[in-house]
């Protein structure tokens, strides 16, 4: 199979300076089409504070909110780095563009429906697969597999759908927003779906030339690299090696943080476990026996030892974990105030680097 890849603008600076022209709107239509199941066609892009550019955020997180001829909403994220709060994020995210968008004093009938959908390339959660989709579901509590529906004037009024079957009826969670979480750096297998030719473009770049996926086609003739300016040329240049080199400075930090600090919990341990072993051992072979008393304080002295080793370690492998990476934060020109809320120092400790 041949491979046309390594020469398409990656996603996250493709939505920020191509999708958004008309003319290349069929690229994010297909993809949201893959996703969700069904047309998405986009009416316009909209401006919230959400996507608007922030200098200090602006190469690791890329969004877009987009309405469609339905008045729905949906929201893009491209995510680079790890956040704790991620999901909260989301949440928040999903909760602004309700709130912006709907008039003040306005029924509630025009509260909009919302689509989150989060392209992220860190570790996110914990789970065996790589896209996954959240939505309100109403379960009876005494009836499990009864779903709450909208009755048939809810139906006609929310959907236009006059459906007297209640089989048929939309769910009363379709009013309410659906999320999409794509963890792109655990697809691993070949693409047998459109949806997995969408992932595969997402975590490699690459389009298979026996891709068939909507939206990949209008993607292979304005997503290539080639076709850019020399101007956009090298601001995108620009943009991938910031991506590389702030990925580098956290995974970096974080894991030989981490590991360090395990390799030197566990040495500590074993040295305070010796020296704690042999004192109690002594000490209780007096009394008890000496043969006895060796081994028990030996064996105890070990195992406490060890343990307030490991967990020493870990906290001194941590706080050097949190000040090598301020170090590099600041290094890059990271206000303090950002740096305080990514690694989660003190004042204090910030004014010692």
């Amino acid at each position: 199979m041949t491979i046309i890849g390594e020469n398409y603008i990656r996603f996250d600076w493709a939505m920020k300076r191509l999708l958004r022209n008309k003319a290349n709107h069929a690229v994010l239509e297909g993809f949201l089409s893959s996703l969700i199941g069904k047309k998405f066609k986009i009416q316009r892009f909209l401006e919230s504070e959400s996507n608007q550019e922030d200098e200090t955020d602006k190469y690791n997180r890329v969004d877009i909110l987009a309405e469609n001829e339905n008045g729905e909403l949906c929201i893009i994220e491209v995510q680079n780095n790890r956040e704790l709060t991620y999901f909260h994020r989301m949440l928040y995210g999903v909760s602004k563009a309700i709130t912006e968008y709907i008039g003040l004093g306005s029924p509630y009938d025009k509260v909009r429906k919302v689509y989150s959908i989060n392209i992220v390339y860190f570790e996110l959660g914990q789970g065996k697969d790589y896209v996954y989709h959240g939505k309100t579901e109403f379960r009876g509590a005494h009836e499990p597999h009864d779903i709450l529906k909208l009755s048939v004037r809810q139906n006609k009024k929310f959907f236009g759908i006059d459906e007297r079957s209640l089989m048929s009826r939309k769910e009363a969670g379709d009013l309410f927003p659906e999320y999409y979480i794509l963890r792109v750096n655990d697809f691993d297998k070949v693409a047998t779906t459109p949806l997995d030719e969408w992932i595969e473009f997402l975590k490699t770049g690459q389009i298979s030339d026996k891709a068939t996926a909507e939206g990949l086609a209008e993607a292979r003739e304005c997503l290539r690299v080639d076709s850019l300016s020399d101007h956009d040329k090298r601001a995108y240049v620009r943009h991938m090696e910031s991506i590389r080199h702030m990925k580098s400075i956290f995974d970096t930090s974080h894991y030989e943080g981490y590991e360090e600090g395990i390799e030197e919990g566990r040495a500590e341990g074993r040295a305070e476990g010796r020296a704690e072993g042999r004192a109690e051992g002594r000490a209780e072979g007096r009394a008890q026996g000496r043969a006895e008393g060796i081994a028990e304080g030996r064996a105890e002295g070990r195992a406490e030892g060890r343990a307030q080793g490991i967990a020493e370690g870990r906290a001194e492998g941590e706080l050097e974990k949190s000040l090598e990476i301020a170090r590099n934060l600041l290094s890059l020109g990271i206000p303090v105030s950002q740096v305080l809320k990514a690694t989660g120092l003190t004042q204090e400790q910030i004014n010692k680097i």
